[in-house]
């Protein structure tokens, strides 16, 4: 006597009730085609539009450059300042009465004109000239007098003060002459 347990998966052969091997049927309502984004059709676009592509690539490196930058307020973003720059003092300047022993040399002159001052000493025997103020801006040239035609003829310079102190030098020792800049 041998029991026989039944059979795990039943065979083709073997009969089946009607209906009990598929689900039943339904009707699958009809949809439009479900279209994803992205995918292959992004990297195509991409490559179509490179230049975008590439404005958009700077910009985010950009934007990442600055977000890891520096966090001090005061520096100066970009490159950094090699040398120093160097603060300059403001050349005060004065206005500095000059007797130049040409006088029709100062006719010449006009307000706004650049003049070289230069000394003479006695170069008849041998004395040396030298350039007493360089580049000194004529600011007014005074009527000369009818008296004081032979004395030479006044101008007025802006010149700075440390210019002013060796033109009042020069002019007490030397003779000046003017050369247009």
């Amino acid at each position: 006597m041998s029991l026989s347990a039944p059979p795990l998966f039943p065979s083709p052969s073997s009969p089946r009730p009607p209906r009990t091997d598929a689900p039943a049927p339904c009707e699958v309502p009809h949809f439009a085609p479900v279209r994803v984004r992205g995918g292959r059709f992004q990297l195509q676009r991409l490559v179509r539009h490179r230049r975008r592509a590439l404005a958009v690539g700077l910009a985010v490196t950009a934007a990442a450059l600055v977000a890891a930058g520096p966090r001090d307020a005061d520096r100066a973003r970009g490159h950094p300042v090699a040398d120093p720059v160097r603060k300059h003092r403001a050349v005060e300047l004065v206005s500095a009465p000059v007797r130049i022993a040409d006088g029709a040399t100062v006719r010449l002159l006009r307000p706004g004109d650049r003049v070289d001052v230069i000394a003479a000493q006695e170069t008849a025997t041998g004395g040396d000239a030298r350039v007493v103020a360089h580049g000194a801006r004529v600011t007014k040239v005074p009527e000369p007098l009818e008296s004081a035609a032979d004395s030479g003829a006044l101008v007025v310079l802006s010149v700075p003060r440390t210019a002013a102190a060796r033109l009042a030098g020069a002019g007490a020792t030397a003779r000046l002459a003017v050369t247009l800049c």
